[in-house]
């Protein structure tokens, strides 16, 4: 049975990005790998959205591949500000309305970091709003939902 934060996500892409599939599991997809096996994907396959609070306390979302890690230096360089630190996950949940570890790259309010490397993929495997939730989508339609800008943010 889907939850609330499925439910949600499955409105968001019905409404906007209707060519998304949306995949709920058994198992955990919290972390790469497990959301790697659920899917039946290569790591490189997912993304990752590193959530990040600047000085003014606005959301940044860093997206990276699955095995890359976001660099916090980075972000703030190609944002012109003072470093912004990890979010936490009570954080994460009031702010993108989603939990850690099922936060998908789009659907609320938030400045987009995409790496280079993101952008190059036809198709990416993002969190589909809960742990046990994936989004399979085209990375033009991810890049479109977004507004994101595409500026190196992996370490």
């Amino acid at each position: 049975m889907a939850n609330v934060f499925e439910e949600k996500m499955k409105a968001y892409l019905a409404l906007h990005i209707p060519a998304a599939e949306h995949m709920a599991f058994e198992q955990s997809c919290h972390s790469v790998a497990e959301a790697a096996e659920a899917a039946n994907a290569d790591t490189k396959d997912l993304v990752k959205n590193v959530c990040m609070i600047d000085a003014d306390n606005n959301l940044i979302v860093a997206i990276v591949h699955g095995p890359d890690r976001a660099s916090t230096s980075r972000v703030a360089k190609a944002l012109d500000c003072v470093r912004p630190r990890l979010a936490t996950a009570d954080e994460i949940l009031h702010m993108s309305g989603y939990p850690c570890g099922g936060t998908p790259s789009f659907g609320f309010a938030a400045t987009f970091l995409v790496d280079p490397r993101v952008a190059e993929r036809e198709t990416v495997i993002t969190g589909g709003g809960s742990e046990k939730s994936l989004v399979r989508l085209k990375t033009r339609d991810l890049l479109a939902a977004n507004n994101a800008q595409i500026v190196r943010v992996r370490k």
